[in-house]
């Protein structure tokens, strides 16, 4: 997350509205650990890694439907056997439980 600061300020002083993604849990085997972060403006910047880049376009979708109103906070899990996760590459054969919700300052 600390890797993420400069650019959630730098956003944050332009009056970016900003989502977060972290890694709460893996299953198996996991590109990232808990911990690690991401965050997605409004207009879709990106920065930092939740994923390695297997999933990242999933969760920045994940992350402007928060950001759009079309969802609320909460736990999204990408794994081997759902269908997204295959398409966007998760085939590390575990299972990633992402929390996401709008930075509130």
């Amino acid at each position: 997350m600390k890797e993420l600061l400069d650019d959630i300020f730098r956003w944050q002083s332009v009056g970016a509205r900003i989502a977060v993604a972290r890694v709460v849990d893996i299953e198996g085997s996991g590109p990232r650990d808990p911990g690690a972060a991401m965050a997605v403006t409004e207009s879709g910047e990106v920065s930092g890694s939740v994923s390695g880049g297997c999933v990242e376009g999933a969760v920045v979708s994940e992350a402007l439907a928060i950001l759009g109103g079309e969802r609320g906070a909460g736990i999204v899990t990408f794994g081997y056997s759902d269908d997204e996760a295959i398409a966007v590459g998760l085939t590390c054969g575990g299972t990633v439980h992402l929390f996401i919700e709008e930075l509130d300052w």
